[in-house]
Formats: C-alpha cells, sequence, structure tokens
C-alpha cells in the first residue's frame, strides 16, 4: 500500500530517528490560521520551532512535512494515560483550517476523504490501536482546542479510525443538560481519567482545580458530545462516559 503525498520539508525535528515500533499515536490539529500559505509558512520555518509529520491542504492534497521516523513538534507540553510529552511517540496531521480565532468551519469533504486515507495506511503501517488516535485537545486540554467540535470522530470511527460510543441519540437528547449531583460527577472523572485525560494539572499551571475539571470536561465534549461545548457535567456526559469505559475495557 503506497501514499501519494506532496514533499515540503520542515527543518523543525530532532535528528535522532525512532523505531517504528515506538510510533503509538497519532494526533490530529487544526493549522488555526487564516490562511493556509501562512501556515505551511509557519510549518516549515525554522524560527517558529513547530512542525507535524503532514498537513491535509483545503483541497485535500497531503503533504509531508517531517518524515515518520523523526520526532516532530507539534504536541508540546502533553500528556495521555501515563504517556508525557507525546512527541516522541506520535505522528501529528495538521489540517488547515481557520479554528476557533478566525471563524472555525467544517472540513471539507476532499479533507474528510484524504484524513480516512492517510490515517488508514498510517495505522496499518504502524499498527496504532483505535484508542491511540486522538485530538490536540485531548493531550493538552488546558491549552488547545483543536481539532475541535466540527471534526468527524463519529465519522472516522465508522471506518475504524478512533472510537465512538453507542448510544442512542434519542437517550442522549433526553439527558442533555440534566444535571448531575456530586457522586454523579466523580463518576464521570473517575471515567475520564480511565479513558486516558489528564488527572493531574500540568506543573506551573496557575489555575484551581474546579476550573482545571472544567477544561477536562470541555475537551471530553469537543470529542465525544459535540453539540453544547459548556464544561458543565450533565446525564448526557455521563452516560456517554460510562459507555467508553465499557467498550474500552
Amino acid at each position: 500500500m503506497s501514499l501519494k503525498t506532496i514533499l515540503n520539508y520542515s527543518p523543525n525535528f530532532y535528528s535522532t530517528k525512532r523505531t517504528p515500533k515506538q510510533i503509538k499515536f497519532i494526533i490530529f490539529h487544526y493549522t488555526g490560521m487564516k490562511k493556509e500559505s501562512e501556515a505551511i509558512n509557519r510549518l516549515t520555518d525554522i524560527n517558529s520551532n513547530v512542525s507535524s509529520h503532514y498537513l491535509i491542504k483545503n483541497n485535500g492534497e497531503i503533504v509531508t512535512i517531517v518524515p515518520d521516523l523523526y520526532i516532530a513538534w507539534h504536541a508540546g507540553v502533553s500528556f495521555w494515560k501515563n504517556n508525557k510529552s507525546l512527541n516522541k511517540n506520535s505522528i501529528g496531521i495538521e489540517i488547515s483550517n481557520p479554528g476557533h480565532e478566525f471563524n472555525y468551519k467544517k472540513y471539507s469533504k476532499k479533507q474528510i476523504l484524504s484524513i480516512l486515507k492517510l490515517t488508514k495506511f498510517l495505522i496499518k503501517k504502524y499498527k496504532i490501536k483505535s484508542q491511540n488516535i486522538l485530538g490536540h485537545s485531548d493531550v493538552a486540554p488546558t491549552r488547545k482546542n483543536d481539532p475541535g467540535e466540527k471534526f468527524p470522530w463519529k465519522y472516522l470511527s465508522k471506518h475504524k479510525i478512533g472510537y465512538w460510543h453507542k448510544l442512542d441519540n434519542k437517550i442522549l437528547l433526553k439527558k442533555r443538560i440534566i444535571k448531575t449531583n456530586e457522586s454523579e460527577k466523580k463518576l464521570f472523572f473517575d471515567n475520564v481519567f480511565r479513558i486516558g485525560y489528564p488527572k493531574n494539572m500540568p506543573k506551573n499551571f496557575n489555575i484551581n482545580k474546579v476550573k482545571y475539571l472544567r477544561m477536562i470536561t470541555k475537551s471530553f465534549q469537543r470529542r465525544f458530545r459535540q453539540e453544547v461545548i459548556n464544561g458543565l457535567v450533565d446525564q448526557e456526559c455521563l452516560i456517554i462516559s460510562q459507555n467508553l469505559v465499557k467498550k474500552l475495557y
């Protein structure tokens, strides 16, 4: 199985090669810039200190920016389960999109087809598990919102990319915005941390625990309950978290 890409290499990577077995995660990002050309320039600028392995353009073209076996600089300070600094074990995929700061938009059909093609290729090549297909906001919930609530996680899961819950939409709507009590909230966070979201705040991050848990909740919602992103744990969030834990364990 081959993959056709455009080459536009970045100088921003670590020179030491890793082995294929070290690649365990795929992390999706959006570029978060007004113009696609600006995003490409930034990812390939030696002074930016950022890069990714791939960029998916608005027209669906796939650009190789850093070869897979080199560590690109895309995840930054990041955590998932017992893993820290996920750059060393992940492949980063940037998708051209202005993001929340610049009129966040839906991903195009051409982009989604390329996401499917590229990700399936990488999953097969590196034997990446479905639970290790993540978004930047999953691994850095205190800093990042991308790829955001318009990213087609549910659709991708139908093609064995990532995973999704198995709850009927009618049941979910009945539970939406219905309050939870303190023990239910505790159960939700226990579930979320079992899924992989970071339990502890990054060091030197100056916010209180309540605000941190709200950020974690928003990250969960952007991934698994995309219709309402409010940082509040309701009954819908709770039953989704329970369903996901059952699926994973």
